[in-house]
């Protein structure tokens, strides 16, 4: 259970972080938002503010940002459909009902006839039902709906949609949640290093001695300091942990500095080349900081290599993880205890943040892509041009999550 409500919530936290991002920049770029939700399926709830609404769906696993004219369709509303409308004062429509799952209090009745509400902005229909009497209405341009499944959004005039925003802006919406969860990297090993240290592998000095290995068994102490082995300088914990992994299984000769006195110890690391040390850990709001950041850095480097060598290399699906793969690596990082899940929370941001910008259409990156192809021709591709690449790419997208899924059970069972 614990490792359920672990994925749960590192799952929602990164979901929410990234498509935040999306929202924010997006709000100020003048697109309209119409719903921000957390989680997926039927609605438990939901709130309209600022011209956004907020909603909280049954699925806990992912969540959405829903731009005007991006991924939702126009609201289709065919001739002869039953709606029900309220009016303001001068006369304009306000709230429309499509949805046979609600009742709008004081609503009127219409049959309609025509309805455009990203352009003309018109109702057409039979007030009551009376088809003797055609009467033609104006649409607010903040006026909201009802769609099919009873959420309150607002209507998508063109002039607020997402594709006819410039396309320096489209592309700082699209960039913008991956760069939420580089950030959200960041600041969560700033956290890991304030709440539990950095390890300092730049000194010769080392930290905590674990009881039961070759180290403790010398009478190695906790802070010793390691000037040489067999003779050779030492000066950095990473120096130390080459040379030893090296000797696996002979006797090697420490000189070792403990409170002010230098004397030679003899330890012979185990099979696995090990001795039992840890690196010195230091707890300061600079390391912390400065880790935050050399973190984020390093883990960059090691996933950008992981993703070249499946381009160089060959591509393998034990490089890639999916639902399955990454509910094992939390149950794994649940066993360190929160220190465990912290890490692994800001490894996954990165991750997460890193794949997004794969060039790959239904990807922010490929989006990117996009976006920087229309800067170049100066004009955007054809409509049915992009929704055959999106097409393409999402059917790729679907193959290789199954694919991925797959092999994670196989290789969890």
């Amino acid at each position: 259970m614990t490792t359920i409500i672990a994925f749960i919530v590192i799952f929602c936290i990164l979901v929410v972080v990234h498509e935040f991002g999306h929202f924010y920049f997006a709000k100020r770029s003048g697109i309209l938002v119409r719903e921000f939700s957390i989680g997926m399926g039927p609605k438990l709830w939901a709130s309209h503010k600022n011209n956004t609404t907020y909603t909280l769906r049954l699925l806990p696993l992912g969540g959405y940002v829903r731009m005007a004219g991006w991924q939702d369709e126009e609201d289709e509303i065919k001739p002869g459909t039953m709606l029900s409308i309220i009016l303001n004062d001068a006369g304009k429509v306000t709230r429309i009902n499509a949805s046979d799952k609600t009742t709008l209090a004081g609503g009127m009745p219409v049959q309609v006839s025509h309805v455009d509400l990203v352009k003309d902005l018109v109702i057409e229909g039979y007030p009551n039902g009376d088809e003797e009497k055609m009467e033609r209405w104006s649409v607010d341009h903040d006026a909201t709906i009802i769609e099919e499944d009873g959420t309150e959004v607002q209507i998508a005039p063109e002039d607020v949609q997402f594709q006819n925003a410039p396309v320096w802006r489209r592309l700082i919406v699209n960039f913008a949640g991956p760069m939420n969860n580089f950030i959200l990297a960041i600041l969560t090993f700033i956290i890991y290093g304030l709440m539990f240290g950095v390890q300092v592998l730049n000194t010769n000095q080392i930290g905590t001695v674990l009881p039961g290995y070759p180290a403790a068994q010398a009478g190695l102490k906790s802070n010793a300091t390691i000037q040489a082995i067999d003779g050779e300088k030492i000066h950095s914990f990473t120096d130390l942990s080459s040379k030893v992994s090296k000797q696996a299984g002979k006797s090697v000769t420490f000189t070792v500095k403990e409170h002010g006195k230098t004397q030679n110890v003899v330890i012979k690391p185990n099979k696995d080349g090990k001795i039992g040390v840890e690196a010195l850990i230091e707890k300061s709001p600079a390391r912390a900081f400065t880790y935050g950041f050399t973190q984020t850095w390093d883990l960059a480097v090691r996933t950008w290599d992981v993703l070249k060598s499946m381009v160089t290399g060959g591509f393998s699906l034990n490089k890639l993880a999916g639902p399955v793969g990454i509910y094992t690596m939390t149950s794994q990082s649940a066993k360190g205890g929160l220190q465990g899940l912290l890490f692994f929370m800001g490894y996954l941001s990165l991750g997460l943040g890193i794949s997004n910008l794969l060039p790959i259409p239904v990807l922010d990156g490929g989006k990117i892509l996009l976006n920087l192809i229309e800067l170049i021709r100066r004009k955007p591709l054809k409509p049915e041009t992009e929704g055959v690449v999106t097409m393409v790419g999402l059917g790729l997208m679907v193959l290789l999550m199954l694919a991925v899924t797959i092999n994670d059970i196989m290789r969890y069972f």
